[in-house]
């Protein structure tokens, strides 16, 4: 009775049932399947990290040349696909089926093993074994049965992932199953629902994030008063100044000689004038060129006026007190600029706000005086308050070519901050349900994408 191989089939089947740990189960199916049909070897292969178990061996060495070469074995029968079947040497890739002979016998028997063998969800493996005499159909048909029941178990012995969809399934399941007897306010599918519908209406603030920077809230624009190149500076960049304070001055070269030219023409308009005034006591019609040479002489005088006021404006001065704000000034000396071209800001001190650009993605429904909160990047634990002061209604280009709607907010209070600091704004909106703050973005793309 012991020799039946059904009862062998059986017996074998609860052992595996019995068995407590994954390696039980590797060590079962390589040693003990030798009681079904005989052979001399057997390795457990699995797609994901090789081989599992050997025959005859507790722990297989990884970096053997026998672990290697089954590795290589083992693959390309994975590869090829299919159902059980013997095989032999030939029908492995040259290299393989020349180290054959040196490692198993002749007559070998590949059993495919289907699913997901491993807790990472790798597909596929095999058992591979070897004999020296040639494999029966009755053995082939009991080791496939056993391989499956095995399989079977291995499966279930794997641990489960705590956020695998089998187990958020049996969950669901469960949940959504009636329980008679209760009445509807006692039912579990009902209290679940109710807790949903509770989670997704629970009331959050809706909230952007834009790029943020501190600037001064109402800087004096020093711009180019003529068109001139730039001579010299006499602050430095981030320097307290005072009101009337020299800043910076045109090269003045040019406007002098122009100046000297202007007030030469004039005084030979006049010469001119002061000669045909003479003539004119005996000549009438030097008389009549007293006017033409006066309206000349006023020409002359209006042009050496207006390059007087343009050597003095050439020389800029602070219109308020505060801080200089600037590039490099190296920068600026000998660079041609034109009339109203910004080159510098005068800011008072403390006299910060904060300014944010939001994407035209976000442009969500903000209240007046809502909330904004910027997070510096150089001070990240020390965030700075501010308050709305104003959100433009049209967007305009960035410098990377994007477009956004430039946000102001007034500070709630004095800061250390130092203007220029950059970092991330947080814009708090209107309450609003949780699946409104959840699917906001998800429904705008898909609407994007579909055109509804």
């Amino acid at each position: 009775m012991q020799h039946n191989p059904l009862v062998l089939l059986l017996d074998l089947n609860r052992r595996a049932r019995s068995a407590e740990s994954l390696e039980e189960l590797a060590f079962l199916l390589v040693n003990d399947s030798h009681q079904l049909a005989p052979y001399r070897q057997a390795a457990l292969w699995f797609e994901a990290g090789g081989i599992k178990a050997l025959s005859g061996v507790v722990q297989p060495e990884a970096n053997a040349p026998y672990v290697h070469w089954l590795n290589r074995v083992c693959r390309h029968l994975h590869g090829e696909g299919g159902n059980i079947r013997p095989l032999a040497a030939t029908e492995l890739p040259t290299a393989e089926a020349a180290e054959w002979a040196e490692w198993l016998p002749p007559f070998g028997l590949w059993l495919p093993i289907s699913g997901r063998p491993e807790p990472a969800g790798a597909p596929g493996g095999g058992l591979l074994l070897a004999a020296d005499h040639p494999w029966p159909e009755s053995s082939i048909a009991l080791l496939q049965e056993w391989v499956e029941t095995w399989h079977h178990k291995w499966l279930a012995r794997l641990p489960a992932h705590p956020w695998s969809w089998s187990r958020w399934k049996t969950r669901l399941r469960a949940g959504l199953t009636p329980q008679p007897g209760l009445p509807w306010w006692k039912q579990r599918r009902l209290r679940a629902a109710a807790a949903v519908a509770a989670v997704l209406l629970f009331p959050v603030r809706l909230t952007v994030l834009a790029h943020g920077e501190l600037v001064p809230a109402n800087p004096a624009a020093i711009r180019a008063p003529l068109d001139g190149v730039v001579g010299q500076f006499h602050v430095h960049p981030n320097e307290p100044v005072k009101k009337g304070q020299p800043l910076f001055g045109f090269d003045e070269a040019p406007i002098a000689a122009r100046l000297e030219v202007a007030a030469q023409a004039q005084a030979t308009a006049e010469a001119e004038y002061r000669q045909f005034a003479q003539a004119a006591l005996s000549d009438s019609k030097s008389k009549a060129q007293l006017a033409i040479l006066l309206g000349k002489i006023e020409e002359k005088r209006a042009e050496a006026d207006y390059l007087r006021g343009q050597f003095e404006r050439s020389r800029v001065t602070a219109p308020q007190d505060g801080i200089a704000l600037f590039d490099d000034p190296s920068e600026w000396i000998g660079k041609p600029v034109q009339t109203g071209e910004r080159i510098m800001r005068i800011a008072a001190p403390g006299d910060i706000e904060v300014e944010a650009w939001i994407p035209l993605a976000d442009a969500i429904p903000v209240p007046a005086d809502a909330d904004v909160t910027l997070y510096l990047a150089a001070n990240p634990l020390s965030p700075v308050s501010a308050h709305l002061r104003y959100l433009a209604h049209d967007s305009v280009p960035r410098p990377d070519g994007t477009y956004a709607y430039r946000l102001r907010a007034r500070l709630d209070g004095a800061t250390d901050h130092r203007i220029g600091l950059k970092g991330t704004a947080k814009v708090h909106g209107h309450w609003v349900p949780l699946a409104y703050w959840v699917l906001r973005r998800p429904l705008a793309t898909v609407r994007q994408a579909l055109g509804v």
